[in-house]
């Protein structure tokens, strides 16, 4: 019996609770769910438990007592070593339960790790998601889905309590193919824009007016309408951090370079991001990309 099919209610796990993963967890709550959470760090917790979660003493005692259990952590290595160190989530889940991994991993390390937990009778979908911190709070993200088509129907009701648009884009291991492909895109248009503003300035037109005039065009985008206006009004303050979307970045080369492809854009973002983390910014919003191309192009810090 799949994790939705029981006849009781459903206890949904949610491990890592950072600016995105207690943004979710929360969501999982507003929605109705019967949400118990796990964090390294106990103190991100008590929040959650004041909306009405659960929270464990530990990875195995979530595990042992959630069907489905959603995960958002930093890197490949977090998401092996909760599902497979000592006191792992594998270990403890009952066969029949479904992991959710939102992180952004590699993906041939996902579907190693899908195949690792089919073994014991676990389910697994990557689920990647998109939207940054405020998307995570209002259960807003663009979640993109790899896994069996009945696993992902199974739990798109938990799926579409943290995200408005869900897409089901291939077997395991595509979510993190198209977060990748979501990377490359709006950083290469944060690049276009950054250097855009630029030029602007260095022709002593304000970048505001020039972000206006293209609103109205063939330039709109997501990028220009929200990244953009963070450059212009120097808002840093992170909603998704350069050094996160370095490492998004290096995922995406690395999986360009396994199948050949061929991606200079991608390449030459990814080290002005390097530029951003080694001037000890890495902290920042990713739009601080912009900041750097300003320096590039002698304009001046605006006040």
């Amino acid at each position: 019996m799949s994790a939705t099919q029981s006849s009781s209610p459903v206890r949904v796990g949610f491990i890592g609770l950072g600016v995105m993963g207690r943004g979710m967890a929360s969501s999982l709550l507003r929605a109705g769910h019967a949400v118990t959470v796990f964090n390294r760090n106990a103190q991100a917790m008590p929040p959650l438990v004041e909306q009405g979660a659960q929270a464990a003493d530990s990875i195995a005692a979530l595990g042992a007592s959630c069907r489905v259990v959603f995960l958002c952590l930093s890197d490949t290595a977090a998401v092996e070593a909760v599902l497979f160190g000592e006191g792992g989530l594998a270990q403890a889940l009952a066969a029949g339960s479904t992991v959710i991994d939102t992180s952004t991993i590699s993906a041939p390390a996902t579907r190693g790790f899908a195949a690792r937990l089919a073994e014991r009778g676990v389910a697994m979908l990557d689920s990647p998601v998109s939207g940054g911190q405020q998307g995570a709070a209002t259960g807003s993200l663009s979640c993109m889905v790899g896994g069996d088509a009945a696993v992902f129907a199974a739990c798109l009701p938990y799926l579409q309590a943290i995200g408005s648009k869900v897409a089901h884009v291939g077997g395991i291991g595509a979510g993190q193919v198209v977060k990748a492909c979501n990377q490359v895109a709006v950083t290469g248009v944060m690049l276009g824009v950054a250097e855009a503003f630029a030029l602007a300035r260095r022709h002593d037109v304000a970048p505001a007016v020039v972000r206006e005039a293209l609103l109205g065009g063939a330039a709109r985008s997501m990028v220009l309408e929200k990244n953009a206006l963070r450059l212009i009004e120097r808002d840093f303050q992170p909603g998704f951090k350069a050094e996160l979307m370095r490492k998004d970045l290096r995922l995406a080369l690395q999986a360009g370079q396994d199948r050949g492809v061929f991606m200079p854009g991608a390449a030459l973002i990814a080290q002005l991001l390097e530029g951003v983390c080694s001037a000890g910014e890495g902290g920042l919003d990713w739009s601080a990309l912009g900041k750097l191309v300003e320096t590039l192009s002698g304009v001046e810090e605006q006040a």
